[in-house]
């Protein structure tokens, strides 16, 4: 699942995508690839990606493959867990060298869920509290 988050004040440009891994995108190392090039893309596109696996199915890890696709890495992932959130943007430093930042939050099931920024612009962000949706969810679908 994807929630894509639009700016109407600059014609309806993508600012911002939430991805909601599911147990296809990490089953077969086509659809791996397939996701992570998707992901990929966004981020050349200066769009904000929030990746948020809950999948215990199976245990890949698509954000460290990211990493590997993009030549990076992150000191978290010495053991890459399989359930985590990470929010990632790219950003230009004043002297036009690209960065990536990315806040990472690995994730266990019976803990509460992490809050994820979601950057709108490089210097306006909104916060998406996991873990109150999930309560919300619950309580409206009757799921104690």
């Amino acid at each position: 699942y994807e929630v894509r988050i639009y700016d109407t004040e600059r014609g309806r440009h993508l600012v911002a995508a939430v991805e909601i891994v599911s147990p296809s995108n990490k089953d077969r190392p086509n659809a791996r690839e397939l996701f992570v090039g998707k992901v990929a893309a966004l981020l050349q596109q200066g769009v904000c990606v929030s990746l948020v696996d809950l999948v215990t199915v199976r245990q890949a890890n698509l954000y460290a493959e990211l990493l590997t696709l993009l030549g990076r890495s992150d000191p978290a992932l010495e053991t890459p867990p399989h359930l985590y959130a990470v929010t990632l943007r790219t950003r230009k430093t004043p002297k036009g060298r690209s960065l990536l930042d990315a806040w990472f939050y690995p994730m266990a099931v019976g803990e509460p869920l992490p809050a994820l920024p979601i950057w709108l612009t490089p210097d306006l962000q909104v916060v998406l509290p996991l873990e109150t949706s999930y309560q919300e969810t619950c309580r409206i679908l009757g799921i104690a």
